[in-house]
């Protein structure tokens, strides 16, 4: 191509592998394997451990690829077993989408089989004339965190069918991390006191994509012990992934590139799926594609009517669909079919995610391809050089924390409101002060029974899945609610003047009413963006561990935030075109943090002019580099760099959680803070740029502006830490 300028930075080749098959120990019941035997199915090893685990009554977790067969794997012996026993069994899944496409399957297999098995779907989609058949009915429910947040305090119309309740399973779930997870994983604790009034004792089915904490994690997702398979049987054909930098060509867009790789791809005969970040990305890569191809293309994103999304799925099943861009609304088990490419448009967030829009690349043993197309930003540049860091290393750490009283209090008034909170119940243990708290709030009262709910407004509507229990913001476009955000995060990202960016599109917020909790925006087409200026204090209110390593001290434990957004600037691209002030209240919570301190040595080292910059650097690359270690959006941390703190009295550097009480981010950091630092002080140095950069040290999200910042002194400070390890 005559506008190629060495793109590619380099091919890795995955390599085939050949199926591995196994044998169930005990013959399926007759309808399901002659149905097994007409469909020629031959089942993988990592099925027939997880069948024989699931019969034998084991909570099991299975973390393989996409497209091994998972859904095969507990659809089989949850079908066996409800065939034999008259059980009952309740699927989860994060998307409503999911769950219509996985009861397809399910209802395949349950009529291919001639079962008596009952399966529906139960949502907010769901005629209300139609819920109760369905709950009296059905063996077999599919639902969303979502809804069973809502039903949980209506538990005594779902009483038969929680009576004879056997099976829960949680597809997708790697989904449940964060802020969503520790909700989701109070929300399971919620429906597990509820089964036990109706004498069930269920036994849990995790399905999800590989990750590096398995055990811990689905320990602390549902407070049970699983027996992980993470062992995949299915084999497959040889991935060329191919590492391709758009910087060495700076003339043409991250976007242009990709689009032109796609229609490439597509005119060369291979059915091609690209992901992009943004439902704008997917409609515009889409459209210019089409403008150059006479391929059949089309984009995929939420926001589509279901019977949209259905055909695009069916025809690329089929394989009468040429290429498709895509939102990450196709990066989960929505059945498409193996393809023959997959373009990746800048790091999805997560190697979790990477793999799985890569594992939609592949037909059976053959060979397919797949590009990663690299944004500017510090990650995925890191990840350019660093081809191992996302296909050979262990995946990323997911991280619930089902401990943070902001969030553990929302779901105690919720479980309040469906039964009363006895202090001797396995929910309540260590949780009693903060009832008692609530009771001093007139929100609970302490009964013969236990604590009931005593306010005004239902739990279940106040306490949202999405975030931390506290004053939300509204934003909204006239009368459309387009998303709602805590106060905190709508002062720096909602106040008036401000671009908002929401599912690809652009608003504009004209005010911002923190009486009303509601931010008014309207559609601006813009070519510029807003970046608030923030003034900030911390302060340290305990230690809990600590690291002495040489003079390098490194500390996790609690911190209290003070911030303030004092105004934003206009920017286009890195330039700033206009700085405009804002009279905003100050913002103080509590969170958890990991911090270090430097010694003077250092200071002189470095030398004045740079130091101050240098700590700065280096607190946005660690915090650009943490989502490699902790499952986290660079946005969930904040920081702060001081060349001398009140709290410690020396030159320090802070990474806090973002959020009310911490989540367990800060945590997961301290243990793995050499591997980090090694990383970022790798990033940093390798970079190109003379003076930093949007690859390196520049912050999207810096309340100072990136001021300021010194290259020189952050590749000295993270050389520093790194060493402090090594000796």
């Amino acid at each position: 191509m005559e506008w190629y300028e060495d793109q590619i930075e380099t091919i890795w080749e995955t390599g085939s592998s050949k199926p591995s098959r196994g044998e169930a120990r005990e013959p399926f019941i007759r309808s399901l394997k002659e149905w097994l035997d007409s469909e020629g199915i031959a089942l993988y090893s990592h099925q027939t451990e997880a069948i024989e685990l699931i019969r034998a009554g084991e909570d099991v977790a299975l973390t393989t690829p996409t497209a091994s067969g998972k859904t095969l794997a507990f659809n089989l012996p949850v079908l066996e077993g409800i065939e034999k026993t008259g059980a009952s069994a309740l699927y989860l899944y994060p998307l409503k989408a999911l769950a219509n496409d996985q009861l397809g399957k399910l209802k395949e297999t349950i009529s291919g089989a001639g079962l008596s098995v009952e399966a529906n779907i139960y949502d907010g989609d769901t005629p209300r004339h139609r819920r109760p058949d369905i709950r009296r009915e059905s063996d077999i429910i599919l639902t969303n965190p979502y809804g069973l947040h809502h039903y949980l305090p209506w538990h005594d119309k779902w009483a038969q069918f929680f009576s004879r309740l056997n099976y829960v399973l949680l597809d997708e779930a790697h989904r449940y991390r964060g802020v969503f997870g520790s909700n989701v994983a109070l929300l399971i604790r919620r429906l597990k006191r509820i089964l036990r009034y109706y004498d069930a004792d269920p036994q849990f089915i995790l399905s999800s994509a590989t990750m590096a904490n398995p055990k811990e994690f689905t320990h602390k997702l549902t407070g049970e012990n699983f027996r992980v398979i993470d062992r995949d049987g299915s084999g497959g054909g040889n991935k060329h992934f191919v590492f391709w930098n758009p910087v060495h060509q700076p003339d043409r867009s991250v976007h242009g590139q990709a689009t032109e790789l796609f229609r490439i791809a597509v005119d060369a005969g291979m059915q091609t799926l690209a992901f992009t970040r943004s439902r704008r990305m997917a409609e515009l890569i889409a459209r210019w594609a089409n403008e150059e191809t006479a391929r059949s293309v089309t984009s995929y994103r939420a926001g589509y009517l279901p019977e949209e999304r259905r055909e695009i799925e069916r025809r690329l099943r089929e394989g009468t669909l040429d290429g498709v861009a895509s939102t990450n609304a196709l990066e989960l088990g929505v059945d498409i079919g193996g393809l023959d490419a997959v373009i990746i448009v800048g790091y999805p967030g997560s190697i979790i995610s990477t793999w799985q829009q890569a594992g939609r690349a592949g037909r059976g043993e053959d060979d397919s391809l797949v590009i990663f197309v690299a944004f500017e930003d510090p990650l995925d540049q890191y990840l350019m050089d660093h081809p191992a860091e996302l296909l050979g290393a262990a995946h990323e750490n997911l991280i619930v924390d089902t401990e943070n009283p902001h969030i553990v209090g929302g779901h105690l008034l919720c479980a309040a409101t469906e039964m009363p909170l006895r202090e001797e119940e396995e929910f309540m243990k260590d949780r009693t002060d903060i009832a008692e708290g609530m009771e001093e709030q007139g929100l609970l009262a302490k009964t013969g029974m236990g604590w009931i709910y005593q306010g005004e407004a239902r739990p279940a509507k106040v306490v949202s899945l999405e975030g931390i229990s506290g004053d939300t913001i509204e934003v909204l476009e006239g009368e459309e609610l387009l998303e709602t955000m805590g106060e905190r995060r709508a002062l720096g990202e909602a106040h008036q003047g401000a671009i908002l960016l929401h599912r690809g599109e652009t608003y504009l917020i004209e005010q911002l009413d923190l009486e009303e909790k509601k931010a008014r925006a309207r559609r601006a087409d813009v070519d510029y963006y807003t970046q608030s200026l923030k003034e900030k204090e911390t302060s340290v209110s305990e230690v809990f561990e600590k690291r002495s390593l040489g003079e390098l001290e490194l500390f996790f434990g609690s911190l209290h935030v003070e911030e303030q957004v004092t105004g934003y600037q206009l920017k286009e691209r890195d330039r700033t075109l206009s700085k405009r002030s804002l009279d905003l209240p100050k913002v103080e919570f509590d969170t958890e943090g990991v911090w270090f301190t430097l010694p003077p040595k250092l200071e002189r080292q470095v030398g004045k002019k740079s130091w101050r910059g240098g700590l700065h650097g280096t607190e946005h690359a660690l915090i650009a580099m943490a989502p490699l270690f902790a499952l986290c959006d660079r946005w969930d941390l904040g920081g702060f760099s001081t060349p001398l703190h009140p709290s410690t009295g020396k030159p320090s550097v802070l990474i806090y959680d973002g959020f009310e009480g911490g989540i367990g981010i800060s945590e997961k950091l301290f243990s793995l803070f050499e591997e980090l630092a090694d990383t970022t002080s790798e990033l940093v140095k390798n970079c190109d740029c003379e003076e930093g950069c949007p690859s390196c040290i520049f912050s999207p999200k810096c309340g100072a502006g990136n001021e300021p910042l010194d290259k020189g002194g952050t590749i000295e400070i993270l050389q520093f830490l790194a060493e402090s390890f090594r000796t």
